[in-house]
């Protein structure tokens, strides 16, 4: 189950410049969390579904790739989100 346009879009307004900003690091950083959060939530409500579980590692991956050129390129902004996001960093 994907993000709904409005999560999506709400994510978008909250995190980028203007309603428009999809491709900004921060955004997507968002975005991947929030569907890492539904698919943590599908895979502990159906433990045998595989597909799932290897959606839910390359997510993490997409997102630790993003959070790892963040943190070396802007580090201020990446204490930041991790803050807002809740992450463990």
């Amino acid at each position: 189950m994907a993000l709904t346009k409005e999560q999506s879009k709400s994510l978008v307004s909250q995190f980028g410049a203007n309603e428009n900003d999809t491709g900004n690091t921060k955004v997507q950083v968002a975005l991947l969390t929030a569907r890492v959060q539904q698919l943590t939530t599908h895979v502990q409500n159906y433990p045998k579904d595989k597909s799932a579980k290897r959606s839910l590692l390359k997510v993490i991956g997409q997102r630790k790739k993003l959070l790892k050129y963040l943190q070396n390129t802007n580090l201020e902004t990446y204490r930041a989100l991790i803050k807002e996001l809740g992450l463990r960093k």
